[in-house]
């Protein structure tokens, strides 16, 4: 059995918290361990390390080796995509990969999963897992159905037919439904919440994009470097409206195992625990008579007064302030924030980079102030800027800095000066995490006046 962890999303349902460069996937929202994270380990009772891949982009691949590091799964695939071209060509192109690259044969088992569910009992988890392998083994597509508690409309809908063996023929699949059609589904009571997770052979699935996406089928015929270079001539459509939605072989098996997708604030507010007037507080929060309020506080004090159903997530740059119940609109805000070219949709002030951070303290006209994280053994590329000039002052740790043709070593209370259009490198040589303060002054500063001779993560 082969494991397809799909982490290349960007989700923007939990905006302020989660943004296009750091989405849901690396967020720890119930515990020490990230969704992904939590995602691997859950996996690993069941596979080996090498036989998990998960599919993703470039600007998230030092995000996912640190999660597999922290998880104790170094040995497990990455394959990048090119471009985002939703699950369908994601699954397509990490089935080729496992024939070409893994020595699958068309009987191997895989099991396709999100990167940012929840799931709080592993044991009856690895069970249902044991019992879909089972059927999917017969050449039938197994989907993970829940059953539903309360008329969501953020999920689509999978109605159930005659029982096959531990589960039931699939009879349809339903788009998110309004608030009425939800009440009836659940009335029903042959519909489950499509939770994203299938299992299904890999001659299983090639058959299948053979019968109704004859272009990803097609590509996915080339060897996988091939089909890598060609990857975005693939369409843009998810695997359930590819093949599970038109397929006559797709069974669902009930899964019951606590899983969330977690994916709006309202659901974020049923996950965390309560204070006796229903309040989920995290941060430095004072609430005065409030009532069934999310109040999740990231950088300052947040003082509330009689709020009751009502959402308040704050970070550092963002506040956010919503009805319960509304909280499936954030993804609008987003898209405004993305029309008008806001930082803030795609950034948090913190940025992760493959050799540490930075944290955006301050700008004004012709002025940046950062702090810069290296961590230990890691090195900034060999660069300049056309526009800035830079002043660094270490704060912690040792630097050795190369400005020109000289290098030198730069201790905790010292400071350099890299002039404009001079090339020049930040390493960090010691064993504890270099710190700097950074001061950039020119009259334009954006993160695009880079120009890179050198990088060890290939990114000149």
């Amino acid at each position: 059995m082969k494991i397809i962890i799909l982490a290349g999303g960007g989700g923007t349902r939990l905006f302020p918290l989660s943004r296009a460069n750091y989405p849901k996937q690396f967020l720890k929202l119930n515990g020490q361990m990230s969704l992904l994270a939590q995602t691997v380990s859950r996996f690993l009772p069941l596979a080996a390390a090498s036989d998990i891949i998960i599919v993703t982009n470039h600007d998230h691949l030092h995000h996912v080796r640190a999660e597999l590091a922290v998880c104790g799964a170094g040995d497990a695939h990455i394959i990048l995509e090119p471009v985002g071209r939703n699950t369908a060509p994601a699954v397509a192109l990490a089935a080729r990969y496992c024939l070409d690259k893994l020595g699958a044969n068309g009987e191997e088992l895989l099991l396709i999963a999100p990167s940012d569910h929840i799931v709080d009992q592993p044991e009856a988890f690895v069970r249902t897992i044991g019992q879909a392998a089972a059927m999917a083994a017969g050449g039938r597509i197994v989907t993970f159905g829940i059953r539903p508690d309360r008329p969501e409309t953020g999920y689509g809908y999978i109605q159930a037919g005659a029982p096959y063996g531990t589960g039931f023929v699939v009879d349809s699949f339903k788009e998110k439904p309004d608030s009425q059609t939800a009440e009836r589904y659940l009335q029903a009571g042959n519909y489950y919440w499509n939770s994203g997770l299938f299992a299904f052979t890999i001659d299983t699935l090639l058959a299948e994009l053979v019968r109704h996406q004859p272009a990803i089928s097609a590509c996915t015929d080339r060897p996988f470097a091939a089909l890598l270079e060609n990857f975005t001539a693939m369409p843009d459509i998810s695997l359930d409206y590819a093949i599970a939605e038109k397929s006559d072989r797709v069974v669902t098996i009930p899964l019951a195992a606590g899983w969330s997708d977690i994916g709006s604030w309202d659901a974020i507010y049923d996950l965390l625990p309560k204070d006796t007037a229903g309040n989920a507080i995290q941060g430095d929060c004072l609430p005065l008579d409030c009532r069934d309020s999310l109040i999740l506080g990231h950088s300052r004090l947040i003082a509330g007064i009689g709020l009751e159903d009502i959402l308040v997530v704050e970070t550092d740059d963002v506040i956010l302030v919503a009805k319960k119940g509304e909280s499936q609109k954030v993804k609008e805000i987003v898209s405004e924030l993305k029309a008008r070219g806001r930082r803030e949709a795609a950034e948090h002030t913190t940025v992760y980079r493959p050799w540490g951070r930075y944290t955006v303290l301050g700008e004004g006209p012709g002025y940046k102030l950062k702090k810069i994280v290296v961590t230990p053994g890691q090195s900034l590329s060999l660069q300049l800027h056309h526009h800035r000039s830079e002043h660094w002052i270490v704060i912690g740790g040792t630097a050795k800095v190369t400005i020109g043709e000289q290098e030198q070593i730069v201790q905790e209370n010292e400071s350099v000066f890299v002039p404009v259009a001079t090339k020049h490198r930040l390493n960090n040589p010691g064993k504890i995490p270099l710190e700097i303060i950074e001061v950039q002054n020119g009259k334009y500063l954006g993160e695009d006046d880079i120009v890179r001779f050198d990088d060890i993560y290939g990114r000149s």
